[in-house]
């Protein structure tokens, strides 16, 4: 007598048929595809068994349904990005979602390096310092009425000099006649008739007495304490 052989599932034989083994277990291959074929995302038709399952992140496709959502373009094969549970080919994700320079305006393509500052991006050789035209890179600048200045062209174009120890300094901010300044990193400043001093500068021409905070004089381009005021 010959052994039987039949379907696991509807027991029908499956002699001179076409047939799957699952865990040792013979399947005919409409059982097979009814109890373990996974369903498309995009058609919601089962995966048979004579085509391609293609699957991410446990959804699964037919070839020909693994295709971008907005151009349908094929990614059998290509790169793509998930976003909200659709699939996108990287130029339709670009445009999308990807972020646009701030200067040329086009899209900053996805492995691109970039520099963002204050919700703005920029590719990295568009960043550019607005005086000199070179790209800022990694180093420091200074934004001023909505361009970037690198730091030497800040100092030669917007810093202010200091009358007595002639270095630059950086202010944020300068008020008209006499007041106290704060400059980048905390620094102190002193400003009076357009003159800037750094806050340590700001010294008796004579004694060298701080002047930040008392009252002083002034003799021609020099300021005197009190004191050394009397002979003026």
């Amino acid at each position: 007598m010959t052994e039987r052989f039949d379907c696991q599932h509807c027991k029908e034989s499956l002699f001179g048929k076409k047939y799957l083994l699952r865990e040792e277990s013979p399947y005919c291959v409409p059982c097979f595809e009814s109890i373990y074929a996974n369903t498309c995302e995009e058609c919601a038709k089962p995966i048979g068994c004579d085509c391609k399952d293609l699957s991410y992140k446990d959804r699964h496709w037919h070839e020909a349904c693994f295709h971008c959502s907005q151009c349908k373009s094929s990614l059998v094969d290509k790169p793509f990005a998930a976003k909200e549970d659709q699939l996108l080919c990287t130029d339709c994700y670009s445009n999308e979602y990807s972020s646009k320079c701030q200067e040329c305006k086009k899209t900053i393509m996805p492995g691109t390096r970039k520099m963002e500052y204050k919700g703005s991006s920029w590719h990295e050789t568009c960043f550019i310092c607005h005086r000199c035209q070179q790209p800022i890179g990694t180093k420091s600048f200074i934004p001023k009425d909505n361009q970037n200045f690198c730091v030497p062209c800040y100092e030669k174009q917007h810093a202010l000099q200091c009358v007595q120890c002639k270095k630059y300094s950086l202010p944020f901010l300068m008020r008209d006649s006499f007041s106290l300044l704060t400059g980048l990193g905390g620094t102190k400043y002193i400003s009076f008739e357009e003159r800037q001093w750094h806050n340590d500068c700001f010294n008796c021409k004579k004694c060298s007495l701080s002047l930040v905070g008392r009252g002083f004089l002034t003799e021609r381009d020099d300021i005197l304490c009190p004191d050394c005021g009397k002979d003026i």
